[in-house]
């Protein structure tokens, strides 16, 4: 059922224990959210969990409360609302079954499967974060600084550093009211942009496997299991693909496991969220993602036809 902001922040002033979760793989938005959200409900008295169901990137270790989110382990999670941020409730991995508990789902990509029990969607914020940011408003919670820095986090992540074109108005004026409370752009960038020598050295590896068709307008890298195991990150990989010239749609296709590939899309007019979709995941027009279950070369050509279509 679809809700307006206020019945949302209203469903969280209700509850006394909530648990925060967000999407596997996550990225800046998913966890400045959940751990932006995590800070307010503290100010307001609440028990909070922030659970999330995958390894955490050690290129978000500076975000403050980084070190509360934990993997969801076999015991029961008690809780008086689930909230699942950044994601349809198809991505939230072993959470949703630890912890039977009504979900508000808070989202901002326009193919949320709208399976939560509250949904709360503004697919034209370019970030979860930014409706955090207006969650605290709602809430009455003013950001402090810890706060504020997740939010800023999530914002610029999700805009490629107020780069992309999903950047508004808004975008900016919220991320100027997050450093009035204390957010320090300098730290969260120095932070997103440090790379280790192996890190640099991973990278040019990757490129290697880098591949370009349909006239020079599709471009991806497809990192196979054998390569994948070696590497510490794949953060930022993409945007090797994305800046060539010709390209209208990038890709990142890593075999996480054996027959399990992750792939990752950015495009230049064209809807790859339509492209996700019809794999059964999502995101926007202009940055989607999904999982196929298929060996890389098998998933690949499945990709490749796709995407050659809608190009």
């Amino acid at each position: 059922m679809r809700i307006s902001l206020q019945e949302a922040a209203d469903k969280l002033r209700e509850a006394g224990r909530i648990v925060v979760t967000a999407h596997v793989n996550p990225d800046g938005d998913a966890l400045g959210s959940s751990l932006a959200l995590y800070h307010l409900l503290q100010k307001l008295g609440k028990t909070v969990q922030v659970l999330i169901d995958d390894d955490i990137p050690d290129a978000f270790g500076f975000l403050p409360g980084i070190e509360v989110i934990a993997k969801p382990d076999e015991e029961k999670y008690q809780a008086d609302l689930l909230v699942l941020l950044d994601v349809s409730m198809d991505r939230v991995g072993r959470v949703i079954e630890r912890c039977p508990a009504p979900i508000l789902n808070i989202d901002h990509h326009i193919t949320n499967d709208e399976k939560a029990d509250y949904l709360y969607l503004d697919a034209d914020r370019a970030a979860t974060a930014e409706i955090v940011y207006q969650l605290a408003g709602a809430l009455q919670v003013v950001p402090d600084k810890a706060a504020a820095t997740c939010i800023y986090t999530g914002m610029s992540t999700d805009t490629g550093n107020f780069r992309y074109s999903n950047t508004t108005p808004f975008t900016m004026r919220a991320a100027a009211d997050m450093i009035e409370a204390g957010a320090e752009p300098h730290v969260v960038s120095e932070a997103l942009e440090k790379r280790s020598f192996k890190e640099v050295q991973d990278r040019a590896r990757a490129m290697q496997t880098i591949e370009v068709c349909a006239d020079g307008k599709i471009a991806g890298l497809y990192i196979g299991n054998d390569l994948y195991e070696t590497l510490d990150t794949t953060e930022g990989f993409i945007d090797g693909v994305r800046i060539i010239d010709t390209v209208r749609v990038a890709i990142l296709m890593k075999e996480v496991e054996p027959g399990k590939c992750r792939v990752s899309m950015r495009s230049k007019g064209v809807d790859v969220s339509s492209i996700a979709a019809s794999f059964g995941g999502g995101g926007h027009i202009r940055a989607a993602g999904c999982t196929i279950e298929e060996p890389l070369a098998a998933a690949k050509a499945k990709l490749l036809a796709a995407v050659e279509k809608a190009v």
